[in-house]
């Protein structure tokens, strides 16, 4: 069991920011910007390598939550950045599927 299935199952603490019933989006313990909030589908899928055709609707509906996290975080004038890491050589720590919603400063190009 991962530590955000813990988070999605109320385990252990998270400064949540958003929660439904398809998703839930809480504050980076380790934050790489002045914003910077968590979305992870409550369905557990290790990566964007393992997405299949099924989820579509679901991923749709995340990147729409992110848009809608970053307006209420009041990103959406300067801009924000959405990452999604995959698997180990890309950056990502946790099997499980997340979007990082980062703002509140100048990013670079190219990331890493």
């Amino acid at each position: 069991m991962t530590i955000f299935k813990k988070i999605i199952d109320k385990e252990i603490p998270a400064d949540i920011v958003y929660e439904d019933d398809l998703c839930l989006a809480f504050n980076d313990i380790n934050p790489q910007a002045p914003t910077h909030v968590l979305l992870i589908p409550k369905k557990v899928i290790a990566s964007m390598a393992e997405v299949e055709k099924a989820e579509q609707d679901l991923l749709g509906f995340l990147m729409v939550k992110a848009a809608e996290i970053a307006k209420a975080a009041g990103l959406s004038e300067d801009g924000y950045r959405l990452v999604v890491n995959t698997r180990e050589n890309a950056g990502q720590e946790v099997p499980h599927l997340h979007i990082h919603i980062l703002g509140g400063r100048k990013f670079s190009w190219p990331p890493g």
